[in-house]
């Protein structure tokens, strides 16, 4: 089982096992994104993702990890390393795991959360509209952002996401 992965450069030929992700799109850039991955008995291996790097995060809770690239988000099982869904042209930028291992995404104005299923992803509603979204680190079950208040860019603020609560609060 898949228990870590990281963004890496472009590895040479033959350093790893290779596995090409791939969906014939005639949205698709010609980038490729290429993910290194460590199983539970050290073997590693790399998959080749279509797009630019963008995030990756992995929930050992679902046994499933996301994979965001600038023309795809993928959802990948830990087990087998398949592709279990494709999101094309996502407009997501951010991306992390809970501790309590469902997902949280974010484009530039919304926060969401994926628990087990996939194609249901809950909006996290915020007490502003929000606009550059960026995540920076979790304390606990508090994921610290940052984010422009909509349409008043020079109101930069810290934000928290509280996962227990799922709700999102202006830090003070």
């Amino acid at each position: 089982m898949i228990i870590e992965a990281e963004i890496i450069n472009q590895p040479y030929s033959g350093e790893y096992e290779e596995r090409i992700y791939d969906s014939e799109s005639p949205w698709n850039s010609q980038n490729w994104t290429w993910i290194k991955f460590k199983e539970d008995d050290k073997n590693e291996w790399c998959g080749q993702f279509r797009g630019t790097p963008r995030k990756v995060s992995i929930s050992s809770i679902y046994r499933k990890g996301l994979v965001l690239t600038s023309d795809y988000l993928y959802e990948i099982d830990l087990q087998t390393g398949d592709i279990l869904h494709l999101e094309d042209q996502p407009q997501y930028h951010n991306l992390t795991t809970a501790p309590d291992g469902s997902f949280i995404i974010a484009d530039y104005y919304n926060v969401e959360r994926i628990s087990s299923d996939f194609e249901n992803k809950e909006h996290i509603k915020s007490p502003i509209e929000m606009d550059m979204i960026e995540f920076k680190e979790w304390r606990d079950d508090m994921l610290e952002f940052t984010c422009d208040e909509f349409l008043n860019w020079d109101r930069h603020l810290v934000m928290i996401y509280d996962n227990e609560l799922n709700e999102i609060m202006i830090k003070k």
